[in-house]
């Protein structure tokens, strides 16, 4: 089991947020939301690990802020 990496860890990350921009740009919005879709769906594929998924879950929802 691999613990949850909140720490930066891409390399050349501003190249690969443009990357990400650059693959949004000719997208609609529902286009967009099911490439983002796509797109978790397969790292969370590429990770595997239920526990590093669900950290990864919990997380997001306590940057999201208070509902």
């Amino acid at each position: 089991m691999t613990a949850l990496t909140l720490t930066p860890n891409i390399e050349i990350a501003d190249d690969f947020y443009a990357d990400l921009l650059a693959a949004h740009e000719t997208l609609s919005k529902d286009e967009s939301d099911a490439f983002n879709a796509r797109l978790l769906l397969i790292l969370a594929n590429h990770i595997g690990d239920r526990v590093v998924l669900s950290e990864a879950l919990s997380a997001a929802a306590k940057a999201a802020g208070p509902r």
